[in-house]
C-alpha cells in the first residue's frame, strides 16, 4: 500500500494554504496600523477558533484511546498531526499578550478604580496572574500532546500492550486536565471580555464546542484521504457510519448545554444576566443566533438522523464542513457582541485574521500529516477495523 499519491495532494495543498496564511498575516500586520482596536478584537476570535480545533483534536484523540473501537483507527492520524500543530498554536497567542488592555476591561487600572466588581475580581483577574495561568494551561496541552504521539511512535516501530496501557493511563488524566484547562481558559480568554457576567456551563459550552471543531474537521480530512491508497480500500461505509454518528452525538451535546445555559438564565431573568443575551439577540446579531439553531444544530441532526446518511462520503463530509463554518459563527457570536453590543459589524480583519491564521496552522498540519503512515498498523484496534473493511 502506496502513500505517494497522499504525498502528492497533501503538497498540492500545502503550498496554497501557506500563501493564504501569507496574505492573510500581511493584511493583518496592515490592519494593526490602521486600526489596532479591530485587529485585536479580529485576532483574538481568530486565535480562538483555530486553537479550538487542535485542542478539539486532543480531546478525541484521547476519548478515542479510553474507549476503543475501529472507529478512531482511519482518524488518529489526522488527530495526532493537530495535537502537533500546538506550539504554532501558542506562537498565535503572543500578539495577544500586546492587546490586554484593549481587550480587557479588568487590564486597565483606570476601569478597575472606578468598578467595585473589577475591584472585587482584581485577585483573579489581573495580568500577571493571567499570563501565568496561560502559560501553565499551554504547558499542560504540549506535554499532554508531546507523549501522546511520542508512544504513539513507539507503537508503530514495536507494539507492545504496555504502551497501549500507557496512552490510556495519559488519556484517563488527560481528559480530566483538559477539562479544567479548557474551563479556566475560556474564563480568562472569553468569558472576562465581559466579566461582569458569569455561567457556570460556560466550560463545558467550550468543550463540547472544541471537540466538535476537532472531530468534524478529522472526518472531512480522512474522507479527503480515502480517495487514495492506504485509505480507499480501508475506510469503509461501517466507520463512516461510526464517524457521523459520533458527531451526531456532539451535535446534541453542544445543543443541550447550549439551550441550557439558556434556559437557566431565562428562568432566573436576574439583572446581572440577562444583558450577557440581550446583547446576542438585539442589533443584527439576532440572526447569528438563529443560524446556530437551524445550521448548527437542525439541519446536521436531521441529514445525519437516518441510518443509512452517514454512510454516504459526500453527506458525511458535507455536514462536517458546515459544522466546521458554524463552529467559527458560534465563537463569533460569542465573541464580537462584547465589543459591539447591539449593533451587528463585521470587518474586513475578521476573515483576514481567521485565513492568515487559518492558511499557517494548515499548512503545519498538513507537513505533519505526511510525517508518519496513515495506518497505525499496530494499533490493537487495528484488525478490527480491518475486518470491517474487508466486510
Amino acid at each position: 500500500m502506496t502513500e505517494s499519491a497522499v504525498v502528492s495532494a497533501v503538497e498540492r495543498l500545502r503550498r496554497p494554504a501557506l500563501a493564504a496564511g501569507g496574505v492573510g498575516i500581511v493584511l493583518c500586520v496592515l490592519g494593526a496600523f490602521v486600526d489596532t482596536r479591530q485587529f485585536f478584537h479580529s485576532y483574538l476570535f481568530a486565535c480562538v477558533f483555530w486553537a479550538g480545533v487542535a485542542l478539539g483534536s486532543m480531546a478525541v484523540l484521547m476519548l478515542r484511546y479510553i474507549t476503543g473501537g475501529a472507529w478512531g483507527v482511519p482518524i488518529r492520524r489526522p488527530l495526532e498531526s493537530a495535537t502537533r500543530t500546538l506550539p504554532v498554536v501558542a506562537l498565535f497567542f503572543v500578539p495577544l499578550l500586546f492587546g490586554l488592555k484593549t481587550l480587557y476591561e479588568w487590564a486597565r487600572p483606570e476601569d478597575v478604580a472606578r468598578d467595585p466588581i473589577l475591584q472585587h475580581k482584581s485577585l483573579y483577574l489581573n495580568v500577571p496572574f493571567f499570563v501565568s495561568r496561560g502559560i501553565l494551561y499551554l504547558a499542560a496541552w504540549l506535554l499532554l500532546a508531546y507523549f501522546l504521539n511520542r508512544w504513539s511512535a513507539e507503537q508503530d516501530r514495536s507494539p507492545s500492550p504496555e504502551l497501549n496501557r500507557r496512552l490510556q493511563l495519559l488519556s484517563s488524566g488527560g481528559l480530566v486536565a483538559y477539562g479544567l484547562t479548557i474551563t479556566f481558559w475560556s474564563i480568562d480568554w472569553i468569558l472576562s471580555l465581559e466579566p461582569h457576567w458569569y455561567s457556570t456551563m460556560y466550560g463545558v459550552l467550550l468543550i463540547a464546542g472544541q471537540s466538535l471543531s476537532g472531530l468534524a474537521f478529522v472526518t472531512v480530512v480522512t474522507v479527503l484521504l480515502a480517495r487514495y491508497e492506504p485509505l480507499a480500500s480501508f475506510f469503509s461505509p461501517e466507520q463512516r457510519h461510526d464517524l457521523g454518528k459520533l458527531i451526531f452525538a456532539f451535535v446534541m451535546f453542544w445543543a443541550y448545554v447550549a439551550f441550557s445555559q439558556y434556559l437557566i438564565i431565562w428562568a432566573g431573568n436576574l439583572p446581572e444576566e440577562i444583558p450577557w443575551y440581550l446583547k446576542r439577540l438585539q442589533g443584527g446579531w439576532g440572526w447569528f443566533g438563529l443560524a446556530l439553531i437551524v445550521l448548527h444544530f437542525a439541519l446536521p441532526f436531521l441529514v445525519l438522523l437516518p441510518a443509512d446518511a452517514d454512510r454516504n462520503p459526500r453527506i458525511l463530509a458535507g455536514i462536517a464542513v458546515l459544522i466546521v463554518l458554524m463552529r467559527a459563527v458560534d465563537l463569533y457570536w460569542l465573541i464580537q457582541p462584547a465589543f459591539s453590543p447591539g449593533h451587528f459589524v463585521v470587518h474586513w480583519l475578521d476573515f483576514a485574521a481567521v485565513i492568515g491564521l487559518g492558511g499557517i496552522w494548515l499548512a503545519v498540519f498538513l507537513w505533519q500529516l505526511v510525517q508518519r503512515p496513515l495506518l497505525p498498523l499496530n494499533d490493537p484496534e487495528f484488525p478490527e477495523a480491518l475486518a470491517h473493511a474487508e466486510h
